[in-house]
């Protein structure tokens, strides 16, 4: 059995010098442990797949599952592809990509983004737009490639043309095309890797937190400087935003009277208490000095 490689950086692929891009697992995860990588692997963002220059004059054999789960050569990394849209990159994103990157002792991580045109057309409109995802993406720590205006549907010519040995993504049945699962084909060819889904983050969920919330927020960026017209509000919601927030001034100054009030009470009850028990042990002592003095059995009484 080979021993697990150092780097997942070593790949048949070398940076072309002519061109540049812009620019933890845990047991619960269910994830086999990592050698660390070079540490160069985490200095630069993950290079596009249009800068790579690809050695084609050696003949690529797939791999099995076998042989990539035994371990392979470090210069014959297994070549595992991930695709999404990644828009407003979250923690359930990395998590994924950290999985699909951690299937194998030795992995080199592709992963496709698809375009603002294709998604818009297929899925819907994003926040973030597709300069902005590969960026994030190019900066995963997990990530050794980025493939820009990724397919929808993964066809045998892309993934001869990236050298792929197996796909990544969530056991669901991912509906979109016309297909029931765009994947099926994939699974059908034993080239399909599972991971699990991050429950409780989503895209969509951030958004409807957004939109939930959308008067906080607005009232929010008003505040922190941007105007109206860039937030798309109209002109009577900006005076009422405005006139929320002075009413909630207004309000936190009563609160925080309020509060000082029930100190002062609280203070003055204290300092009350103290008194009425030091006035009781003062008036005890009192009491028993005068009958001391003049009491039937006083020093006084027998004059």
């Amino acid at each position: 059995m080979m021993e697990p490689p150092s780097s997942s950086r070593l790949n048949p692929r070398k940076r072309r010098k002519d061109g540049s891009g812009p620019n933890g697992a845990t047991e619960l995860d269910g994830i086999p442990p990592k050698m660390s990588r070079l540490s160069f692997g985490l200095r630069e963002p993950a290079p596009f797949s249009d800068e790579i220059e690809v050695d084609y004059s050696k003949p690529y054999v797939r791999l099995t599952l076998e042989e990539a789960t035994r371990g392979t050569p470090l210069d014959r990394p297994v070549r595992v592809y991930a695709d999404g849209i990644f828009d407003l990159f979250h923690s359930g994103h990395a998590r994924a990509l950290m999985q699909a990157k951690n299937l194998f002792p030795n992995t080199h991580l592709i992963v496709g983004v698809c375009s603002d045109e294709l998604t818009h057309n297929l899925k819907g409109f994003t926040v973030m737009n597709e300069s902005e995802r590969y960026d994030a993406v190019q900066h995963c720590r997990y990530v050794d490639e980025v493939v820009r205006n990724a397919p929808w549907t993964l066809t045998p010519e892309f993934l001869a043309e990236h050298q792929i040995d197996f796909v990544a993504h969530d056991d669901i049945p991912y509906s979109s095309a016309g297909s029931d699962d765009v994947y099926k084909h994939i699974k059908e060819a034993g080239m399909f890797a599972p991971t699990q889904r991050t429950e409780g983050i989503s895209t969509s969920d951030i958004i409807t937190r957004i939109v939930r919330d959308y008067d906080v927020y607005a009232r929010r960026n008003l505040q922190r400087g941007y105007t109206a017209k860039e937030l798309n509000v109209s002109f009577i919601n900006e005076k009422r935003y405005h006139l929320q927030e002075r009413v909630d001034k207004v309000k936190k100054r009563v609160k925080d009277v309020e509060e000082k009030s029930k100190e002062f009470v609280q203070k003055v009850e204290e300092k009350s208490i103290d008194l009425i028990q030091k006035w009781e042990e003062k008036s005890r002592e009192f009491i028993g000095n005068f009958l001391e003095m003049f009491g039937p059995e006083g020093a006084l009484n027998g004059v």
